[in-house]
């Protein structure tokens, strides 16, 4: 169960990635989701042999008897549920239906740094995390991308940690392709880009969490040390839309892109892939970038360092620090040589630990122990 099927997600996107390793696992996967999604990934999951069904109705007490309803129907052995409001009502749905469920943890959640965010309500944030946390006492496990993850919601969810599997999400290399000369060229030349200029790229929705204002703020100073640079900004639009384009217009060299299919091929065509977010459940994007070789200059934020690794393979900077962030493209795109260096070791790290395959099967023996083990 997962709120949408759209094609904007990162959630959503690891879900289509991996559903064709599970059903040639042995797996049969059924999926529910919540929201309308026209346009979005129904027939690559239908394609890769899962039922789809939306099951979202008018309220919250509709859905929650629609769910129900699938759940008892179907007779699945473990129902799992993604993102909040499949979090609530499936764990719900699922509990009523005598059905074990387990949840994804895909991001830290209720911490400070939400809290303080723009356009949140710390009392909507609060009412949501008791929520959340009542109905996971009845969930037999969960899966969280990465440590720190698993560390925070533990605490926050009060869920021992024992009860939690760090699984993180992975991508198929032969999809992602690598950074070739004649990639790069072609790319470049659809956009209409010199092919010398130095090209950064982000890739992420225009929201708060993102820190995509942080790094529009840090973008006049690239640009007075490389005054032929551009930045790509690739992503749906967002709470964050219009202050983005306010600060872009101010800065000058940046162009917005909108949603794209071929965000692998802008990395693979650009100097220096950006991520300044403010906080991560793991920064698919980085993970992605690192699949691709192209550079990375990450915000040095809990789970970002955990899926990088260290600055052996990116360059990390203080979160919310503009001229730092700017500092760090300007190197990369000046010292290519070094830049080179950790995007080639990036690229073996995510071998050793992020291809579809390896977290496929990590997933499979989740759901076996999930099976077998009643909550700790």
């Amino acid at each position: 169960m997962i709120d949408s099927v759209s094609r904007v997600g990162g959630a959503e996107q690891g879900l289509v990635a991996m559903a064709p390793q599970l059903v040639r696992s042995g797996v049969k996967l059924d999926v529910a989701y919540l929201k309308d999604s026209p346009g979005g990934f129904q027939p690559e999951l239908t394609g890769a042999g899962a039922d789809v069904f939306g099951v979202g109705r008018a309220t919250r007490g509709r859905t929650l008897a629609a769910l129900r309803g699938l759940v008892r129907e179907r007779r699945p052995d473990l129902v799992h549920t993604t993102l909040y409001e499949s979090d609530v009502l499936g764990r719900a749905a699922a509990l009523s239906a005598r059905t074990p469920v387990v949840s994804s943890l895909v991001n830290s959640a209720y911490g400070p740094e939400h809290l303080n965010a723009r356009g949140l309500s710390p009392w909507k944030v609060r009412a949501a995390q008791t929520v959340d946390a009542v109905t996971a006492q009845g969930t037999r496990r969960f899966h969280a991308l990465t440590r720190h993850v698993a560390g925070a919601m533990a605490q926050r969810l009060r869920v021992p940690r024992e009860r939690i599997d760090v699984v993180p999400r992975g991508r198929d290399p032969e999809l992602l392709g690598t950074v070739t000369p004649e990639r790069r060229a072609a790319v470049r030349a659809a956009l209409g880009l010199p092919q010398d200029a130095p090209v950064v790229l982000a890739a992420a929705r225009q929201q708060y969490q993102k820190g995509l204002d942080v790094l529009l703020e840090a973008w006049p100073a690239v640009l007075r040390a490389e005054p032929g640079a551009v930045l790509l900004l690739a992503g749906s639009a967002g709470t964050e839309t219009a202050r983005l384009t306010a600060l872009a217009e101010a800065a000058g060299g940046v162009r917005f892109l909108g949603p794209r299919g071929d965000v692998f091929d802008l990395m693979a065509a650009s100097d220096a892939f950006a991520v300044p977010s403010r906080w991560e459940g793991l920064g698919s994007a980085a993970m992605e970038a690192m699949g691709v070789g192209v550079p990375l200059v990450c915000a040095d934020v809990p789970a970002l360092r955990e899926t990088v690794g260290s600055e052996d393979y990116a360059r990390l900077v203080p979160a919310e620090q503009p001229a730092a962030l700017a500092a760090a493209l300007v190197d990369t795109v000046q010292d290519r040589a070094s830049a080179r260096v950790r995007a080639k070791s990036a690229r073996a790290r995510f071998l050793t630990s992020f291809t579809l395959h390896q977290v496929s099967a990590q997933m499979v023996g989740f759901y076996e122990r999930s099976l077998r083990l009643r909550t700790i």
